[in-house]
């Protein structure tokens, strides 16, 4: 089992967006994200500490301007918070383990696939392709990445 964690080295490779997004909980402009327009099969990975969060066969395109996924491919991985800023109450996701910014959830995605759109910066995360995914350690969720929708 692979160990996900933050490391100031990690940090200190982050770009100054996907710094700004990850560790002071920014958000990039909408429709500027690298993973928007996405749509090979693979997962997507924390940026910071690597831990698997989203797989390309639930990513789907909800017109918010943001990569959107209807659900978590390790729920473990991601943590869900109170959000009060900018005057709404929302629920910010982060990741478990790198405490990474990623975005937030709210409960007005695709009904028949759960009904929860997670809204998620591209800075926040890594694409690792479905023909790297064993060899970068994430061979057991193979079985969960499938064309994208």
């Amino acid at each position: 089992m692979q160990s996900y964690s933050k490391s100031a080295d990690a940090i200190a490779k982050l770009s100054p967006e996907q710094y700004r997004v990850t560790q002071q909980a920014g958000t990039e402009r909408p429709g500027t994200g690298e993973y928007l327009g996405n749509k090979e099969p693979g997962i997507y990975v924390d940026v910071v500490s690597g831990e698997p969060l989203f797989a390309s066969s639930d990513k789907y395109e909800s017109g918010c301007g943001w990569p959107s996924f209807t659900k978590p491919i390790e729920p473990a991985n991601v943590s869900e918070l109170s959000d009060r800023s900018h005057g709404m109450l929302r629920t910010e996701v982060r990741s478990a383990h790198g405490d990474s910014h990623l975005g937030h959830v709210f409960p007005d995605g695709p009904i028949d696939r759960g009904g929860l759109r997670y809204c998620i910066n591209s800075a926040s995360l890594r694409f690792v392709p479905r023909d790297r995914m064993d060899a970068e350690g994430y061979g057991a969720y193979l079985d969960q990445v499938e064309e994208v929708q």
